[in-house]
């Protein structure tokens, strides 16, 4: 499979927090830059204080946000460039396009496995001029710093003002702000698909090895992603188990894919068996790790039914003399050649072998059993070793994974096998000495459009299509 770049964004209930955590050398293990696009602190000062006010002053539910956060990794490729004008193009390139404020800093975590930017900005801009309303009556505030509309609502029986209640008197202001509202785009889920296809592009501008460079996690594919294991998380080991689960599904699914099974097949299995039961796992026992590593197996397991019952093909003979379809047909062929050996230890000479070793018993039999059992554990060795390589066939040549590959295949089967229909019927026109309605057709234009296609599968930048996704659960790119 591909690389897939990490872009994740959280909301933050303290702002000053936030920066503090992320530009103190004393609390970041490894800290190289850190930039701000307002000089001093009274920016965020003041932004925390409107955004505390507005909040109380609406009754808003929940928690005050203050501002938004986005964590970037970065490749280890980046290690090599210069950390302050890294974090000076990621943050400068933001507050261009969205026109706000931002406070970053670059950092290893504590192994220095993960090179990463965060990036704090602000949902507010700040306004020309302060914008102060004068009260045109007077303004009442309860205890909960609430507005009423009538002075007895903040009266007590003696008839004087209730402790905690104020009053502004007409002509005096009573609301100031510095910040406009808060933009609604960065509330828009559609918000952070967009940073990830920005930062993900401006990331591989960077990256000159076309097969080392990045994609975004295209959530209607065959796979599943995988979660990142963030700094101190005493859940690691879980989510570690949990993403082996995940790759295990991946690499099957590249096995399908290889193996002739229709690519909305393995989606509709991935969709029905996966994320729909989790989520209904999910609403009814909570979010429960191994149950969710359950749920992966079960669908692995028919997937694997569906790989069993397939006959992978063999090599078809090409009568159209194209070097490019013929390096297409030799690729498909190597790939399905190791999808058949994957198939053959797996459903023939692994049950065999067990069944042997079910079939040992009595008290002197264990030599036989522990040398059984250990071809078995290398035979299974073998198989995995072989799964991992499936996908790398096909990324030798510089098609990200075997989703990518198979549709560029597709696509240039039905062409090549319409060419080779269109050259029949002219051949039959010419040997039938009937005038040919038609030219032959050019292996040219062919030609161009298979490399068209070759080129298309072989992108990293493609942009993901616009679905809605299913959020059963909690999953990170």
């Amino acid at each position: 499979m591909a690389r897939h770049s990490f872009i994740q964004m959280s909301k933050l209930g303290s702002v000053k927090g936030g920066i503090s955590y992320i530009s103190d050398p004393k609390r970041q293990e490894h800290l190289y830059a850190t930039l701000s696009t307002r000089e001093g602190i009274s920016f965020w000062n003041d932004l925390a204080k409107e955004c505390r006010e507005e909040f109380k002053r609406y009754g808003t539910e929940g928690k005050c946000i203050e501002a938004r956060e986005l964590i970037i990794a970065l490749p280890e490729e980046y290690t090599q460039f210069d950390p302050n004008r890294v974090l000076r193009e990621f943050t400068e390139q933001f507050k261009k396009r969205y026109d706000v404020e931002c406070v970053s800093a670059l950092h290893h975590n504590k192994t220095k496995k993960n090179y990463h930017i965060h990036l704090i900005f602000s949902e507010r801009r700040m306004l020309p001029e302060p914008d102060i309303k004068i009260a045109t009556r007077s303004v009442f505030y309860d205890e909960t710093g609430k507005r009423v509309r009538t002075k007895k609502e903040v009266t007590g029986e003696d008839g004087k003002i209730r402790d905690g209640c104020t009053v502004i008197k007409k002509g005096e202001a009573y609301e100031s702000h510095l910040f406009t509202a808060k933009d609604e785009v960065f509330k828009n889920e559609l918000f952070l698909d967009e940073a990830k296809e920005f930062y993900t592009a401006l990331i591989n501008r960077h990256i000159h090895d076309p097969e080392r460079r990045l994609k975004v996690f295209d959530p209607d594919s065959v796979y599943l992603p995988t979660r990142k294991i963030g700094k101190n998380n005493p859940k690691s080991a879980e989510i570690e188990a949990d993403n082996t689960a995940r790759q295990d599904w991946n690499r099957t699914a590249d096995m399908a894919l290889v193996s002739g099974i229709a690519e909305a097949k393995i989606i509709e299995i991935r969709n029905e068996h996966i994320c729909n039961e989790a989520s209904r796992s999910v609403h009814k026992h909570g979010w429960l790790p191994g149950l969710f590593r359950g749920i992966i197996q079960t669908a692995k397991e028919i997937l694997q039914g569906l790989i069993r019952e397939a006959k992978i093909p063999p090599k078809p003979v090409l009568s159209v003399d194209m070097a490019e379809y013929e390096a297409m047909e030799n690729l498909m062929e190597k790939a399905r050649s190791e999808a058949r050996v994957i198939q053959r230890l797996r459903d023939i000479e692994k049950p065999k072998l067990e069944k042997q070793l079910s079939e040992i018993t009595g008290l002197f039999k264990s030599k036989e059993r522990k040398a059984l059992a250990e071809k078995i554990e290398q035979m299974q060795k073998e198989i995995d070793r072989r799964l991992k390589r499936l996908p790398e066939i096909l990324k030798d040549d510089g098609y990200p994974d075997a989703q990518a590959f198979k549709r560029v295949y597709d696509k240039a089967s039905v062409l090549v096998e319409q060419y080779n229909r269109d050259l029949a019927a002219w051949e039959r026109q010419v040997n039938g000495k009937e005038k040919p309605q038609q030219k032959p057709p050019e292996k040219e234009s062919i030609l161009k459009k298979l490399r068209e296609y070759e080129a298309e599968g072989k992108s990293r930048n493609t942009r993901s299509r616009k679905k809605p996704r299913h959020r059963s659960f909690d999953m990170e790119r």
